[in-house]
C-alpha cells in the first residue's frame, strides 16, 4: 500500500534548472565562449558545484583570471530573476492536493540547500503541505547517492515500499532506485534531453495522470 510521496524540487516543482543553466550560458556568451549541457549535465540533482565548478571552467576557457565575486553576483541574479517568473510545474498541485485526500504523508528531498527551497515553497505557497523536507544540510552525500531518500522514508515512518519518488533528473532517479523505491521520471525541457530510462516510469507532465493512475502503475509493476 502507498503511504508517502517524496517529490524532488528543483525542475519537479518548479522549473528552476532550466533558468540556473541559462544564467551560466549566458555568462559563458559574453566572454565569448560556450557552456554545453554535456559539460553542465552532471551538475543537475546535485549540490551546487559539489563537484564541478562552472566559473573555474570560464576562466580555463578563456583563459585568463576573471572578477568571480562580481561576475557570480550579476548571475545569480540573474538566475534568481528567472526562476522567480517560473510558475509552478503542471500537475503539481493537483497531485499534492489528492495525496492530501488519500490521507498520504508528503516529503520533499532536494540537494539543494534549505534556504533555497523553504524560499521558493513558501512563495509558491506550497510549504505547509509537506510533512518533511530534507536538503543537502541534513545529508553527507546528496543525489545521486540514496542518503537523502533513506532519511526522508526514515522521516516520514515509510519503507521504501509504500513510497513513490516523483524526480527529474538522472542523478535523482539513480538515488531514488538506490534507496528501493518506485521512482515517476518527469522531465522538463532541460533533463528532457538527458537518459530517464532507469526511473520505473517516465511521463511527459504530471498533469497528465491522476495520483490513482500513478498507484495503479506501481501495483501493477
Amino acid at each position: 500500500m502507498i503511504r508517502g510521496l517524496i517529490f524532488d524540487f528543483d525542475g519537479l516543482i518548479l522549473d528552476t534548472e532550466g533558468p540556473i543553466f541559462q544564467s551560466w550560458v549566458d555568462l559563458f556568451y559574453d566572454h565569448d565562449v560556450k557552456l554545453t549541457l554535456n559539460e553542465w549535465a552532471s551538475v543537475i540533482g546535485r549540490s551546487s558545484n559539489e563537484h564541478f565548478d562552472p566559473f573555474m571552467l570560464l576562466e580555463e576557457k578563456t583563459g585568463r583570471d576573471l572578477p568571480r565575486e562580481k561576475l557570480l553576483s550579476q548571475r545569480y541574479a540573474q538566475e534568481i530573476a528567472l526562476c522567480e517568473s517560473q510558475p509552478i510545474l503542471p500537475g503539481v498541485v493537483d497531485m499534492i492536493m489528492a495525496a492530501r485526500s488519500h490521507d498520504l504523508k508528503l516529503g520533499v528531498a532536494s540537494s539543494s540547500n534549505r534556504d533555497w527551497v523553504a524560499q521558493h515553497l513558501g512563495r509558491l505557497n506550497l510549504l505547509n503541505y509537506f510533512h518533511i523536507i530534507h536538503t543537502a544540510e541534513d545529508v553527507k552525500k546528496t543525489k545521486p547517492d540514496p542518503e537523502l531518500f533513506n532519511l526522508t522514508l526514515n522521516s516520514l515512518n515509510l519503507e521504501p515500499k509504500e513510497a513513490i519518488v516523483f524526480e527529474d533528473s538522472p542523478n535523482g532517479v539513480t538515488a531514488a532506485k538506490a534507496a528501493g523505491i518506485f521512482v515517476v521520471a518527469v522531465p522538463n525541457p532541460l533533463t528532457r534531453q538527458l537518459p530517464l530510462h532507469h526511473a520505473d516510469l517516465v511521463i511527459d507532465s504530471l498533469a497528465d495522470y491522476t495520483l490513482d493512475d500513478i498507484i495503479e502503475k506501481v501495483n501493477t509493476s
